[in-house]
């Protein structure tokens, strides 16, 4: 069937969802809304689509109901879907046009890179500094995993683009502000720039060089929110991103 059908099922993998957090239904919700969202607006749901039924977005998605249905209640708000009692829910459109959002065809430069870079050290370098002032035990531990998750990925040849999201994502958790939060989740994994890196810039060693260095930045940022040193993540965060600004200069330089 053509993506393009108008009357497309949700099919997509579990791939679209992997390592939401699982023991917050508030974030479960949003996760269900970026990647639902995100179908939507890069045209692989067209105007006139039907959803599956809530039954089957469980399923793909792993989650309860009650979070199908916030899901879907947050869609409906951004006038994405429309329910038809008895009918089923369909995509209506792309949405508020006034919502914030980086498109994939708005990353398709260095330049264009760089400059979500730059927004991203404005937004997270105050996210780690009220991180370590208000994250819990339990941040804590979801930030460990996403590191230890990061390292499995590296050694098995993965890009690790999930566990990193993971991680910057639990730090805009940890400030206990949803704005925060929701800013991220609505970027989504965009935000993490060698998902636009050429993979064949580099060789396997030298990629996973690169992203052992990059997972050794995010361990710095873990430490000093561990050791709440507000002053100490925001440095430890704008270096990470800064550096992670100047690769991709250099990268481009060299082309």
């Amino acid at each position: 069937m053509s993506y393009n059908s108008p009357r497309l099922l949700f099919t997509a993998s579990m791939n679209d969802f992997a390592h939401i957090e699982r023991r917050r239904p508030r974030s479960l919700a949003l996760g269900v809304v970026e990647s639902l969202s995100d179908r939507i607006r890069d045209g692989r749901l067209a105007p006139g689509g039907k959803l599956a039924t809530e039954a089957a977005l469980m399923a793909e998605f792993g989650v309860s109901r009650t979070v199908i249905r916030e899901a879907l209640s947050n869609l409906q708000a951004s006038s994405l879907v429309e329910t038809r009692h008895g009918v089923g829910t369909f995509v209506t459109g792309h949405g508020d046009s006034a919502v914030f959002r980086i498109r994939s065809d708005q990353l398709a430069t260095v330049r264009d890179v760089v400059a979500m870079l730059e927004l991203r050290i404005g937004v997270e370098t105050e996210a780690a500094g009220l991180a370590a002032q208000r994250r819990t035990a339990g941040n804590l531990d979801a930030m460990r995993e996403a590191l230890a998750a990061f390292t499995h990925a590296v050694e098995a040849g993965h890009d690790a683009v999930g566990p990193d999201f993971r991680f910057h994502l639990e730090i805009t958790r940890s400030t206990q502000n949803a704005h925060f939060e929701s800013l991220v989740q609505t970027l989504g994994t965009a935000i993490i720039p060698r998902a636009r890196l050429d993979p064949s810039a580099a060789s396997v060693d030298e990629r996973q060089a690169y992203l052992r260095r990059v997972n050794a930045e995010h361990g710095s940022i873990l430490d000093a929110i561990a050791g709440k040193d507000s002053e100490a993540a925001r440095a430890a965060m704008r270096i990470h991103l800064a550096n992670s600004r100047e690769r991709r200069r250099r990268a481009a330089s060299l082309r």
